[in-house]
């Protein structure tokens, strides 16, 4: 029977003397029992209850019996019975003051084991299992027990016993009825919220019935929030916003009545089946805090892209416990953290919805939470958890260069730390350190960090992911392909490493059918996606590839519905929304716009549904309706830029110019920057007079590139002509505008304009990607060889062009096959 030994590390606030003491007690006790001086070992058991911390004092007793168990590995058998007596009387002496201990009811088992008391050990193990069936080694105790007593059965075989035994059996029997989780114990829910009439009434309703009080702080609301609040039954404090997260959450705390506190977020919801899993946790007074499985979805439309961790959110009602930090506020770093065993990770489960994109306007969240942790940061408050989430809010907001130096410094700060492993956060920041690297260019240092990162978190797939996606960009595939089958060996990582979901079943997958697409294995990459989209019909995001393949093999546009509707019966609007994307961009845009139609009419106010129903109008050039649904959105919305975009294109390429000069009057109203409003406004003339003065910004450049190929697309070729008039215009050179053009030309499938383009740059002065460019044209002509002469030449200029290499692989491995083949039909004949 095996014993674990406690970690000499404190945290929390329990006073100097009490530390001093707790930690004076087992050295204490080590040279006692090494004097063979048990009267003064048991002593120190009387010294330890005396300790008023209850986490020290619980530390302390912990370490007396340990002291004892040790000691006995090296003591004389005549020594033993003697030595074990006073580890249970010590044991018991804890107990009876707190039976409900399953640790220490395991440890006293192991100790009535050594002496032969086999049903006193049987009832320490039982009431041990009884509270925590999870506790290590219990059950193997319980089989030990069992086997000693058929072994005594069958020998008849007598121990003697010491005489104390009978008595400690006696009161150890009394203890392990006692042993039982606590009954009657309140759970108080505590909140802050601000204008949440949208997302409380669902956060309530799932757990007002698992709660005895809900405590809500409202920190200025100007909606209906606190009238629901109230309509829950909750005691709703109006408490002036300071800036301090953590002080209006130490608010709701101090009104709590509960003996545990639960605190939540409006955008957070219990799921509904684990309520009476909730209540149990209230029974489990050895606990001082419980981590909830929290799964927070991400994606744009609720298409099931999500991130699971475990998250500590109900801890016992002390005033010690409260929080720290305007942002991102903390609470573990006051509980008893040198103590695991108080602290449980249980299945009981929440779901965030406050990333979602619907729902979160994420950059500007995040520039209002770089603003308060910055000031946190010049208030002293300076941690590598502070620079954690600084580095998240960075990246949230799309600045990588920013979040990669704060990821970098809190890394710096908590990697030489012994205990660094103990940082909740440290795989998270680890992930979130090695994409910053990756999305910053730094490749190698990402690969370098993900080996470091799979040390000290082994199992963390998420790991494994980037370095498949790193070295891809490296242009290894096969590398990365072994990379993305290691990952569904591995299965997704657990959860305590803030793992996303999928990472180890269809995230790798859809790469790796991503993948076969583009080496031209279609059926391979349809039948990964559909087994995706069988296997885990939670995650939409499936649906698109998988259309998009069935689609490039050749399925009809309408075959290609009925068989998502077949996989995915009654579809929602995310997955609708995702098929009909595969259509539009498969070129069946009826089909599409049927799809984009069937999403308004469940979510009439999705605005991205509505843009994608103008552009699926305007690629079939009904350019009036596609005016109209784009104009149904209002300037406010988050989507009006795009919107207005697909209008004013309507518009201009429809020839109404009138309506075209009232939009371009209207765009301010929706954020478009002016350098695209100067881009209109120079296409607007030139369609209408004939001439314009505008010459588009180098920043507008991308947006005519954007508008020429969607006129590719509609095959508008008199409106294309007179947008090429502005991109003379800009500052781009003439190789340049051919290389742009050239690579549009062959995306829309017009080699023979792209390979002009390219065969013009050549005569000039061949590069390597024009050169790359005419290889991909002849190989989509059937020119084998000539494909591989461009690719050849292409690569004798960049031989570390790892891609391009890999292209002419291909292209030779083509015409090995033409060669065989032939060789076939000749012998054939």
């Amino acid at each position: 029977m095996t014993i674990a030994k406690m970690p000499l590390r404190f945290s929390g606030t329990a006073s100097d003397q009490d530390t001093i003491a707790a930690v004076d007690l087992p050295p204490r006790a080590q040279a006692l029992l090494a004097a063979d001086d048990l009267e003064g070992y048991l002593e120190l058991f009387a010294q330890a209850e005396r300790v008023e911390d209850p986490h020290r004092r619980y530390w302390a007793s912990v370490g007396l019996i340990e002291q004892g168990l040790a000691a006995s590995a090296g003591a004389s058998p005549r020594r033993l019975p003697a030595l074990f007596a006073a580890i249970a009387a010590g044991a018991l002496q804890v107990l009876e003051r707190e039976p409900s201990e399953p640790k220490l009811l395991n440890y006293a088992g192991v100790v009535f084991y050594e002496l032969w008391s086999l049903d006193a050990a049987r009832k320490m193990f039982k009431a041990a299992r009884r509270l925590d069936p999870q506790l290590e080694q219990v059950e193997r105790n319980l089989v030990e027990v069992a086997m000693r007593k058929r072994a005594m059965r069958g020998s008849g075989q007598r121990v003697a016993l010491h005489p104390a035994l009978p008595e400690l059996a006696r009161r150890a029997s009394k203890i392990a009825a006692r042993a039982q989780p606590a009954t009657a114990m309140k759970l108080s829910l505590c909140m802050i919220v601000r204008d949440e009439e949208e997302m409380l009434p669902r956060c309530l309703g799932a757990v007002a019935d698992a709660v005895d009080e809900i405590v809500i702080v409202d920190t200025g609301s100007t909606d209906s929030t606190i009238e629901i609040a109230r309509s829950f039954g909750a005691q709703v404090i109006e408490h002036e916003w300071s800036g301090s997260f953590a002080e209006a959450r130490n608010v709701s705390f101090e009104a709590a009545s509960g003996d545990w506190l639960m605190y939540l977020d409006a955008d957070e919801v219990l799921v509904g089946a684990d309520a009476s899993l909730l209540r149990a946790l209230t029974g489990r007074t050895w606990r001082e805090a419980f981590y909830l499985s929290e799964t927070n979805y991400t994606g744009e439309l609720g298409d099931g892209t999500a991130v699971t961790h475990n998250a500590l959110r109900i801890f016992r009602n002390r005033p010690e416990y409260r929080f720290e930090g305007r942002l991102h506020e903390q609470i573990a770093n006051r509980l008893p953290g040198y103590l695991p065993e108080r602290m449980e990770a249980t299945p009981v489960r929440i779901e965030h919805y406050g990333y979602l994109g619907v729902v979160r306007d994420s950059r500007e969240k995040s520039r209002r939470n770089i603003e308060l942790l910055r000031l946190q940061l010049s208030e002293g408050a300076d941690s590598p958890f502070l620079h954690y989430n600084l580095g998240s809010e960075y990246a949230a907001a799309a600045d990588a260069a920013a979040a990669l130096s704060e990821f970098e410094c809190a890394w710096a700060m908590i990697s030489a730390k012994a205990d660094c492993d103990s940082y909740e956060f440290a795989p998270a920041l680890m992930s979130r350190l090695i994409k910053a690297l990756r999305v910053c260019g730094r490749l190698q240092d990402a690969l370098a960090r993900a080996e470091e990162g799979l040390e000290r978190f082994p199992g963390f797939t998420d790991l494994v992911l980037e370095q498949a996606t790193i070295t891809l960009a490296l242009g290894r595939t096969e590398e990365a392909i072994e990379l993305y089958e290691r990952c569904i060996q591995m299965g997704d990582a657990p959860r305590r490493y803030t793992a996303t979901v999928g990472c180890g079943t269809y995230l790798p997958r859809i790469l790796l059918a991503e993948l076969r697409r583009a080496q031209g294995q279609i059926e391979q990459a349809s039948s990964l996606l559909e087994e995706c989209l069988l296997e885990h019909p939670q995650f939409l995001g499936s649906v698109l590839p998988y259309a998009s393949a069935l689609l490039a093999q050749g399925t009809e546009p309408q075959a290609v519905v009925e068989r998502i509707e077949r996989n995915l019966p009654n579809p929602s609007p995310a997955a609708r929304f995702m098929l009909g994307t595969a259509l539009y961009e498969a070129g069946a845009t009826v089909e599409g716009e049927k799809q984009f139609r069937a999403v308004l009419e469940r979510q009439p106010h999705s605005s991205r549904a509505r843009v994608a129903l103008g552009e699926a109008l305007l690629a079939q050039r009904r350019y009036e309706e596609a005016a109209a649904a784009a104009g149904e959105l209002s300037p406010e919305d988050p989507l009006a830029v795009m919107a207005s975009r697909t209008e004013l294109f309507a518009h201009i390429v429809g020839g109404d110019f009138k309506r075209a000069r009232q939009a371009l009057d209207l765009v301010g109203a929706t954020g478009m920057q002016a350098e695209e409003v100067e881009l209109f406004t120079g296409w607007l003339e030139l369609a209408s007079d004939g001439q314009t003065t505008v010459s588009p910004t180098a920043e507008a450049v991308a947006l005519v590139r954007v508008i020429l190929e969607a006129l590719l697309r509609v095959q508008d070729f008199q409106a294309f002509e007179t947008l090429l008039e502005l991109l003379r215009r800009t500052s781009l050179t003439q190789r340049q505008q051919r290389h742009l053009l050239a690579d549009m030309y062959l995306r829309r499938g017009f080699l023979a304009s792209a390979a002009e383009e390219w065969m013009a740059i050549c005569a000039e002065e061949p590069d390597v990607p024009a050169l790359q460019g005419l290889a991909r044209i002849a190989g989509a002509r059937g020119m084998i060889p000539e494909a591989i002469d461009f690719a050849s030449a292409a690569l004798a200029r960049d031989p570390a062009n790892q891609p391009l290499a890999t292209l002419l692989s291909q292209f030779q491995a083509a015409h090995a096959r033409d060669n065989e083949r032939e060789h076939e039909h000749a012998d054939a004949h």
